[in-house]
């Protein structure tokens, strides 16, 4: 499952502000049944980090933030480009790492269409 912070505040009941919130979230989350949980961090404040919690293990998946507008669709490209690592064997970690650089470098590179996503 891969919300961003309000999803997951919503999924939750939790208010998110920081990485211990996020990791509080997401072990929630885990308990209502996701297998594992990514929150996106690219709603907060300071570096774009997200946050994965498989049941065993927390990683982090941090990024500097890209000042733009543009951003709308991301959250779904990023879901998809996991589901492709993970299509072609990756481990979990290594396929959420893979997609966040790729939607990274996407997200620094676009042109400027689409809506811009509200923060």
């Amino acid at each position: 499952m891969t919300p961003n912070v309000p999803e997951a505040e919503a999924l939750t009941g939790l208010a998110i502000r920081g990485l211990e919130d996020m990791r509080r979230a997401a072990s929630r989350i885990r308990e209502l049944g996701a297998r594992a949980v990514l929150i996106k961090g690219g709603h907060m404040p300071g570096d774009a980090t997200d946050v994965l919690f498989d049941g065993a293990a927390w990683r982090e998946f941090p990024a500097p933030r890209l000042e733009t507008r543009h951003t709308h669709g991301s959250g779904c490209t990023y879901s998809a480009a996991i589901a492709a690592g993970l299509a072609r064997g990756l481990a979990l970690a290594d396929a959420v790492a893979r997609a966040k650089a790729f939607i990274h470098e996407a997200i620094r590179t676009n042109p400027g269409w689409g809506a811009a996503a509200a923060r």
